[in-house]
This record gives C-alpha cells, structure tokens and sequence, in this order.
C-alpha cells in the first residue's frame, strides 16, 4: 500500500463524515463547516418530512401540521403535504417530493448558515460568546423566515428574535449543562 490509511467500508466513511473527515473539501475551513452542517440537517430535515407524512397517511387520525408550531384538527390548519390526496399516485408522490425537498433546504439553509455565522463571527471578533450566536441566529431566523410561502414583515423580525434569543439561551446554558 502507498501508506494512506483509506476507510474499509461505507459505514467506516460515514463516522469519518462526524470526524471532521467529511466527504468533501473546499479548501477553506468556513466552506467545509456549512457544507457540512448543510448536508446533514438537510438529510435529517428529509427524513423528518417523509416520516411526519408517513405517520399522517398511516394514523388517518385528522391532526395536521401547523408550520406556525401547533397541531391543529383536520379542515382548521392546512397538512403540509395538502396535495397528497391529489387525484392520483403521481401527483401524490411529486407533492411528497416536492414539499420534502422544501423542508430539506429550510433545515440545511438554516444549519448551515448559522454554522457559518459562528465561525464567521468568531473569527472576525476573535472570542465565541453569545453576542456571536444572538447574531447568528437572528440572521439565520430573517432568512429561514423568507423560505416561507408569503414573508411577512412581521413574520422576519419574529423569526430574528426568536433566533437571537434561542441561539443565545443555548450558547449561554451550554456551560451550565
């Protein structure tokens, strides 16, 4: 062998994806750091999705998902995945799809450019304090709340807020827990 240590199987890359190894490298540690955030909260987004339609197809049970946060009984909240009943399986599935890959880019977007706020911040700034995760979050809350079907004003300053103010809990809790 050329004495490069290369991984035995599938499974043996995937841990190296969580060890910093990842699949990919731009070159830049900023660049690798969102991709990678990215790709994974994409991937978990994706799965949480299609099992939150799985369930719904499965239990018939009539409660939907408010993407404003609450369930809500059948006809006062809109399902998420409104076309799946539509008049047959292929339109059924390319709604799934189609709404799977929204949420998908809505967790990766917001992984990723939170990720890539810290960083940035913590590098321009030179310490990781709250203030850098208030930032981050505030602005990772505004874009998350432009992929919504019609952005209010309203809407974007709530989702800034709610972004700072969680993004700085968790940094702040993080040395209490």
């Amino acid at each position: 062998m050329n004495g490069v240590n290369k991984p035995s199987s599938l499974l043996d890359e995937l841990r190296s994806f969580d060890t910093g190894g990842g699949f990919f490298d731009f070159g830049h540690p900023l660049l690798n750091r969102v991709a990678h955030c990215f790709v994974k909260a994409a991937g978990i987004g994706a799965a949480q999705a299609v099992a939150r339609e799985a369930y719904f197809t499965v239990s018939g049970d009539g409660v939907g998902f408010d993407p404003s946060g609450s369930a809500g009984v059948a006809g006062s909240r809109r399902h998420p995945f409104h076309d799946l009943g539509g008049e047959n399986y292929r339109k059924s599935v390319e709604a799934m799809v189609k709404n799977t890959g929204k949420e998908s880019f809505q967790w990766g977007l917001a992984a990723g450019m939170y990720s890539g706020l810290t960083y940035g911040l913590k590098e321009a700034r030179g310490s990781h304090d709250w203030k850098n995760s208030a930032v981050a979050g505030a602005i990772t809350g505004a874009a998350l709340a432009l992929t919504t079907d019609r952005p209010s004003h309203e809407q974007i300053v709530q989702c800034a807020i709610t972004g700072a103010a969680l993004s700085a809990a968790a940094n702040l809790l993080t040395g209490i827990f």
